[in-house]
């Protein structure tokens, strides 16, 4: 009888183990999608740099649930003095 509840005793932290295993998974997942999208913000300025279709206003071109990256052409950088750097992009 004994070598029974070890067994159980076993499986059941085996499955807590696994469900720990599973747990940090998302986890890493979550926070790396996290790390990427906040890239993307510092890398393109933009607060959201990616953006979903979801109406079909955009179609034939790009269909719902595409995933669109926002593109700005710098047009021109005009330099403010001390103040800083003005950007004109195009409106596409």
């Amino acid at each position: 009888m004994g070598w029974i509840g070890e067994s159980v005793d076993s499986i059941k932290s085996l499955q807590i183990r696994q469900v720990l295993t599973q747990a940090v998974s998302l986890g890493m997942i979550v926070t790396s999608a996290l790390i990427i999208w906040k890239a993307l913000m510092c890398v393109t300025g933009s607060e959201s740099p990616v953006v979903v279709v979801l109406s079909g206003s955009m179609e034939p071109g790009f269909k719902r649930g595409r995933e669109i990256p926002i593109v700005h052409r710098v047009i021109k950088y005009i330099l403010i003095g001390a103040l800083g750097l003005l950007v004109i992009t195009s409106k596409d």
